[in-house]
């Protein structure tokens, strides 16, 4: 078997895999013309959607797919195949994500930012922080992710909620309800988190009519998809005090344009889409399991089911 590796950094990818199973055929590459040569003699690819929809786009195609990335969306273009079996980077991300809303809470609590301005501003301040214990943080995706992070904020004694595609019961959520019941959810919530995919159902789920029945003081954080904003919304929900502020990791157009609203909106902050990046270690291991499954007939970690998008 020929395991095409579509990555920039497939020279990485290809040294983990061959020093975890040397036995294995890699054919890695970085550019279009030396992957489309490769490609017709591999069944398996291993790489980031962007190029391996270009692939795709040359009437190429493998019979399984592994990207290295959680999300999809280059692949669930229209004018793609999907005739074939596609597996999502999944349960690599979860850490890395709660560390990173951790880190956005915390510095919320502790008022980081405001600190800072008062040091530059040779300002003694020394107002009174605040604690996480009790706050009510509502998860917007409950799933491999939003498990993870549930878990490790559980020990800050804050009480979870959760929003997702359908009501359940899952611990430690003290209760998951349907994506219908969110606007009833935000009204108490001191934390907005999404950390849902993109999906047509995703798609300017926080717009107006959301953000102004959120709870004076609430920080938005949106870790999941910049589809799921309305971006003036946001910034007039701010400049009303419907929010206390927000963070961004994501953004319907990355990099940010120059002269978008965002850059200039005050009590927003931009992290550049780098909350949960994918460690080439653990996806290495993701995908070597993933081959082990493939091989055997058996089902895929993280296999992508077309028709819902994920």
């Amino acid at each position: 078997m020929r395991i095409l590796i579509a990555e920039q950094q497939c020279a990485t990818y290809a040294a983990l895999l061959q020093q975890a199973q040397p036995q294995l055929t890699l054919c890695p590459a970085a550019t279009l013309d030396q992957l489309i040569e490769l490609a017709t003699s591999c069944d398996v690819w291993l790489g980031q959607p962007d190029l391996l929809a270009d692939l795709l786009r040359q009437g190429l195609k493998p019979q399984w797919a592994q990207s290295t990335w959680a999300g999809i969306k280059p692949l669930l273009a229209q004018d793609l195949p999907r005739d074939y079996r596609l597996s999502r980077a999944s349960g690599i991300f979860g850490e890395l994500m709660a560390e990173y809303v951790l880190t956005y809470m915390l510095a919320h609590e502790r008022q980081l930012l405001a600190r800072v301005a008062s040091q530059s501003a040779c300002t003694w301040d020394d107002r009174r922080p605040g604690t996480l214990t009790g706050r009510r943080v509502l998860l917007v995706g409950c799933g491999a992710i939003g498990q993870l992070v549930a878990q490790r904020l559980a020990s800050f004694a804050v009480q979870l909620f959760g929003v997702a595609s359908t009501a359940r019961e899952q611990s430690p959520f003290l209760q998951v309800v349907a994506l219908e019941h969110l606007a009833e959810q935000v009204t108490q919530a001191d934390y907005l988190i999404n950390l849902l995919p993109d999906t047509p159902a995703t798609h300017n789920l926080f717009d107006k009519n959301l953000f102004e029945q959120c709870k004076p003081g609430a920080l938005f954080i949106n870790a999941g998809r910049g589809s799921a904003v309305v971006d003036a919304d946001l910034v007039a929900a701010l400049a009303a005090g419907w929010l206390a502020g927000a963070v961004l990791d994501v953004c319907r157009e990355e990099p940010l344009p120059a002269a978008h609203c965002f850059w200039r909106t005050p009590g927003l902050l931009l992290t550049g889409h780098t909350a949960a990046l994918t460690l080439p270690g653990l996806m290495a291991e993701l995908f070597l399991a993933n081959l082990q499954a493939y091989e055997a007939g058996q089902p895929l970690r993280g296999e992508v089911n077309f028709a819902r998008g994920y």
